[in-house]
């Protein structure tokens, strides 16, 4: 392939940093894009010179001009999408999280591994430089054994735009866990190599979205009467097969001293570290002397800090993908334990 060209089922907002990562890059372009919303698709096409635009997503995948499709829509259409781009021949690249559930996550991965295609989650915080750096210095053994993670990802007033289908549970599965709780689990799995969860517990809450507080405005979906009854705060912990255990606490609405604080936090048995901020904690070992790295120095794998690079670069010159189907299926069937062990109030082992 001498150039990716890209078809975007969804004009959202995320769609608009999606293009321009992909026009940034010197082998890829985008070429068409299907919304059902015209004005959204129009906005699209003129900012990025969209070349041809569907009103179906059908007519899309049709275009045998196409070898990839990026996919952004309400959550509960990521995987029949998918299901019918892999089929027409795509590579896809899906916006998180992967499914409403883990058998549906399962199905677009076997589907993608029979056809030989790539299919792939955009889990944009992983190639961020500091949480990068962070890995590299792990997998140098700097860290020593991880032996415990606490992530977070805490918003004062974060909601979606209220009334849209962010909010309601029948369109995107789960409130501020599979929104932005998917990242930090992600991320701090992927920090600390370990894919091999062995039990969850869970506990979500409904504190102020249904009462028509907290929202951040995020998101051009048109605000509806759309019901909000999905979380906004989830906790979980989660204990590895190896002993290593995983805290997550995420909220899109919360009294909080700040506005917005999302971190993870690693300890490991020769030093810790904040992946976000890009610090290591640390005794030197010469002069006892506890030190407080700030920004320390380590060779990165993805020198281009973009998803759409790294998913394009693997298409044309084989950079290895950075998140696996193996990995993705594993996160979502965290997502789907936490969900479980906070519905019925007890632990979900994993390893039955």
């Amino acid at each position: 392939m001498n150039t990716i060209k890209f078809g975007f089922i969804g004009a959202g907002q995320i769609s608009h940093s999606s293009a321009a990562s992909i026009n940034s890059h010197p082998r890829a372009t985008l070429v068409a894009a299907q919304d059902t919303n015209a004005a959204r698709l129009k906005e699209l096409e003129a900012k990025f010179g969209v070349a041809n635009t569907y009103a179906t997503a059908e007519e899309l995948f049709a275009d045998n001009n196409l070898d990839a499709v990026y996919i952004a829509t309400p959550n509960k259409f990521h995987v029949p999408l998918a299901l019918q781009a892999l089929e027409a021949g795509k590579h896809v690249i899906l916006e998180k999280p992967f499914a409403m559930n883990y058998p549906e996550a399962l199905q677009a991965a076997e589907t993608a591994r029979r056809l030989g295609k790539v299919l792939t989650l955009g889990m944009n915080q992983r190639f961020e430089k500091a949480p990068q750096t962070v890995r590299s210095l792990i997998e140098a053994g700097t860290l020593g054994e991880i032996y415990h993670t606490k992530a977070h990802w805490l918003r004062r007033a974060g909601i979606p735009k209220l009334g849209t289908w962010f909010g309601n549970r029948e369109l995107s599965g789960g409130g501020c866990l599979y929104d932005i709780g998917v990242h930090f689990l992600d991320l701090s799995l992927y920090l600390m190599d370990n894919f091999d969860p062995v039990s969850v517990s869970g506990a979500t809450y409904t504190k102020f979205g249904h009462l028509g507080r907290g929202e951040g405005g995020w998101g051009k979906s048109e605000a509806s009467e759309i019901v909000f009854d999905v979380d906004d705060f989830a906790t979980g912990f989660i204990r590895m097969a190896n002993g290593a255990t995983l805290s997550l606490d995420v909220s899109w609405a919360c009294h909080a001293e700040e506005d917005d604080r999302a971190d993870v936090h690693l300890y490991g048995t020769e030093a810790g570290a904040h992946a976000m901020k890009g610090r290591i904690f640390r005794q030197d070992p010469e002069t006892g002397e506890y030190l407080v790295v700030q920004n320390p120095k380590a060779e990165i794998r993805y020198p281009h800090c973009d998803r759409f690079h790294n998913f394009i670069n693997h298409l044309v010159e084989g950079e290895e993908l950075c998140v696996s189907l193996d990995q993705a299926l594993t996160v979502q069937k965290i997502l789907d334990a936490m969900a479980e062990s906070a519905a019925s109030g007890r632990e979900v082992r994993l390893d039955s």
